[in-house]
């Protein structure tokens, strides 16, 4: 997240003064090479001036409230605004520094960051919530990137972060079934990635421009059951793929236009009772 987020925070206008990172020689080694590119310094929390308005986290969940403690140590310092970019957790992770009159906030872009890949932030939303005037500063920062804002309350952030990982993380998880359920039909896994992207990319072409609806085809919106048996059947060596099947044709039939509802019900059900009896026989001991 870092190592995306100062280059275009830079490059909209933003000085980047201190890179701070623990002192391992890995770590220290990317924070170096980071501050480079954003004519910044590369120092230890040990070692930070913290002479900047907005200091802002980009560390894993579970280090935030640490961090912040220790920068809250370093009284007095300039800051006067602190985010962290935590999808599931709150604003309040940064009490600590809120104490020392610092106006906190966590600011989570629904974007996906991995080594390799530069995603544009034109449009992407980011979710605020905590103080307001660190809120307000938020909203001023992420409109010169190019991106949107909304306010989270915060007895949303837990939904809104299960939101967010099914957008990405868990669709990752779903192309791999993907490739479990093209195994059945003799493909390796590469030849699967390959022949199933144009279906993909049309399908979220068709969602973003039509909708739901509009872009729903295939044996259900026709209710072809005896169809959907046979899919079942496939997929019996294959019982990851054939769940999650079962599963989306659930959603579908609670969201989308199927037809033919009673029987795919009746068939659907059927399936889960068989599930659940194998489920339940007794183990057998070897």
């Amino acid at each position: 997240m870092a190592s995306f987020l100062a280059p275009v925070l830079a490059d909209a206008g933003y000085r980047i003064t201190e890179i701070i990172a623990r002192g391992r020689p890995q770590s220290l080694g990317r924070a170096r090479a980071l501050a480079r590119k954003v004519k910044a310094h590369a120092v230890t929390m040990e070692g930070a001036s913290l002479d900047a308005d907005l200091l802002w986290f980009c560390v894993p969940d579970r280090e935030i409230r640490k961090v912040a403690l220790a920068a809250s140590r370093r009284v007095p310092f300039a800051v006067r605004y602190a985010f962290h970019s935590s999808g599931a957790l709150l604003s309040r992770e940064l009490d600590c520094l809120r104490g020392e009159g610092v106006a906190v906030a966590s600011v989570h872009p629904l974007m996906t960051f991995v080594t390799g890949a530069r995603p544009s932030l034109r449009g992407v939303p980011f979710a605020l919530e905590g103080d307001a005037s660190a809120t307000k500063l938020a909203r001023e920062i992420v409109r010169s990137l190019g991106a949107e804002s909304f306010i989270l309350p915060a007895q949303r952030k837990a939904a809104y972060h299960a939101w967010a990982t099914m957008t990405s993380p868990l669709l990752v998880a779903y192309l791999v079934t993907l490739e479990d359920a093209a195994r059945a039909a003799g493909l390796g896994r590469r030849d699967a990635r390959r022949m199933s992207l144009p279906i993909i990319r049309q399908t979220l072409e068709n969602y973003r421009r039509l909708g739901p609806a509009k872009s729903f085809s295939g044996p259900f919106i026709r209710g072809d059951a005896e169809t959907v048996a046979k899919h079942l059947a496939a997929l019996k060596k294959h019982p990851g793929a054939r769940e999650v099947y079962v599963a989306l044709a659930r959603a579908a039939m609670r969201g989308l236009p199927v037809k033919n509802r009673d029987e795919l019900k009746r068939l659907l059900r059927d399936f889960n009772g068989g599930f659940e009896r194998a489920s339940q026989l007794p183990e057998r001991r070897l």
